[in-house]
């Protein structure tokens, strides 16, 4: 079976670590909530009032004027998640870190109750260890895992049996299957398509008549928890770092979308330190509401130094292409190649 992790409003729960008089507080981590500032993350006190990561931090400090507000502090974040996936990777054979805050793992066990008394030692253990609270979600697949993940946040623990994992998802909202943002899940309205169960049970003839190509296919299959990808800790030497988010609604606002570049600059710079490595070469990814995908890339002359100038490029490659092109955005990507050890570049083309 395969498991997801999921660190709950990690950076909130670092501030709290850090300080203490926090606790129980509505929590924002975000800029200037005066000025242009976005919020990476909100605390569970600060969600009830309807803040959400990538809102304009002015507009949270409307809805809660009694909100913490506190800079992210990426250093600091970074150190701890290495602590969490140094203490994981210490108890799990395999082990792949998707993010900053999130990761897949192999259980030995293709049974249900043996892997949901593993995953509550886990959970606590690590409770006990580094004091962030985790929702932890187990099935047959990554798509299934990652989707019981969410299921009881905070500190959650859904496991799915995989022969269960058709009824487990065939209820839920077709938003909740990842892949799946607004403008597509208008799209699939118009088929009369409400839950996961309805994209499963499509036909192959409706399926080639609305999505030809690939697309309907993987989505059709994921609904089903049909999902063969295996949790891939990459010993190997990587020929390049990236990741993406496919957001809950798109994006229009510029400092919206920067927001999530810091965010997944973060998670990229986070793989590349587990890999002792650098880049020299950044590449934005942008899909537009219609479903149009651009790529921008630069390379620079010397490796970069920090997450920070990372995103700075990152952020560089999505105003050139915003310039080209100014729409709503369902997905945003960083990538690093051109990988740098101990001072040897490896000459690599990176895939996209």
């Amino acid at each position: 079976m395969i498991a997801h992790l999921d660190l709950d409003a990690f950076f909130a729960a670092c501030e709290v670590l850090d300080h203490p008089e926090y606790a129980g507080k509505p929590l924002v981590v975000a800029g200037d909530p005066h000025g242009r500032g976005v919020v990476m993350t909100a605390s569970y006190e600060a969600r009830p009032f309807g803040i959400r990561s990538a809102m304009n931090a002015a507009e949270a400090l409307r809805r809660c004027p009694n909100a913490i507000f506190v800079r992210p502090d990426h250093d600091r974040y970074r150190r701890r998640s290495r602590a969490v996936w140094d203490w994981i990777r210490g108890r799990m054979s395999c082990v792949e870190q998707v993010g900053i805050d999130e990761g897949y793992f192999e259980l030995q066990t293709p049974y249900a109750e043996p892997a949901r008394a593993i995953l509550f030692d886990l959970q606590q253990g690590l409770l006990r260890e580094t004091r962030l609270s985790a929702s932890i979600g187990c099935g047959g697949s990554k798509t299934v895992a990652k989707i019981a993940s969410d299921f009881r946040k905070p500190a959650g623990l859904t496991v799915v049996p995989p022969e269960q994992s058709a009824s487990f998802l065939a209820p839920l909202e077709l938003r909740a299957l990842p892949g799946i943002g607004p403008r597509l899940e208008a799209r699939l309205s118009e088929l009369k398509l409400r839950t996961i169960g309805d994209l499963a049970a499509l036909s192959n003839e409706a399926l080639a008549r609305s999505f030809p190509g690939s697309v309907g296919r993987e989505l059709r299959d994921r609904a089903r928890g049909i999902d063969e990808r295996p949790v891939d800790p990459s010993p190997q030497m990587p020929v390049s770092q990236g990741a993406e988010e496919t957001f809950p609604r798109d994006l229009s606002a510029a400092a919206e979308m920067e927001a999530w570049i810091d965010r997944l600059s973060d998670n990229v710079w986070t793989r590349l330190e587990a890999h002792d490595l650098c880049a020299r070469r950044a590449t934005t990814k942008i899909r537009y509401f219609d479903f149009q995908t651009l790529t921008r890339s630069q390379t620079s002359a010397e490796p970069f130094a920090s997450a920070e100038e990372l995103a700075a490029a990152a952020k560089s490659l999505l105003a050139r292409a915003l310039s080209e092109r100014r729409a709503a955005v369902r997905l945003l990507g960083v990538y690093a190649s051109k990988l740098c050890e101990r001072g040897k570049e490896l000459q690599i083309r990176l895939p996209l």
